[in-house]
């Protein structure tokens, strides 16, 4: 009997705000996240309270997949994560990954990554927002370190949020 296996080669990109494979990725994510909790706040505040100003950005990732992980094969965008400047820390912002390649490393290639950087940018910790109807992001952040702040600004318009840090014992290098 056949088995299909699947090799997947990751890379991760520095990219715009504004990048095409960016946007579509935070599309898919808002697609998917959107609906869990509109029930619970508007859609107005939702928005209001989940908008990134460009200006704030300070890194925005973007994770390629190649599946069969053959040489000059196109790549496709799998995975992002932007980090924005929230006062005097470096917060978290829409890390999403595909559902076809979740639990296939992504989400740990992204976090090593934003975590470097907000290393290299001399913070002493990273902060994130994620929703109580988002179990897998919620349990990913506990296994990988993140320990449970109170809500932080802008997301008091959502009480259900859990909110956590990452306090770095060692600065970059």
């Amino acid at each position: 009997m056949a088995h299909d296996i699947k090799i997947s080669s990751l890379h991760i990109r520095e990219v715009s705000w504004t990048h095409p494979d960016a946007e579509a990725l935070r599309g898919e994510m808002a697609a998917e996240v959107g609906p869990r909790y509109s029930d619970r706040v508007s859609t107005a505040d939702r928005a209001a309270a989940n908008s990134v100003d460009p200006q704030s950005v300070h890194l925005t990732v973007v994770v390629y997949a190649n599946d069969s992980g053959r040489e000059g094969e196109e790549p496709h965008a799998v995975g992002h994560a932007t980090l924005r400047w929230n006062g005097a820390d470096l917060e978290l912002k829409r890390m999403y990954v595909s559902p076809s390649h979740r639990g296939g490393g992504v989400s740990t290639l992204i976090l090593d990554t934003v975590e470097d950087a907000a290393r290299k940018a001399g913070r002493p910790r990273l902060i994130l927002q994620t929703g109580d109807r988002q179990p897998d992001a919620v349990r990913l952040y506990e296994k990988s370190g993140y320990s449970r702040i109170p809500i932080f600004s802008p997301y008091e318009v959502m009480p259900f949020s859990n909110c956590f840090e990452k306090v770095f014992t060692q600065p970059h290098g």
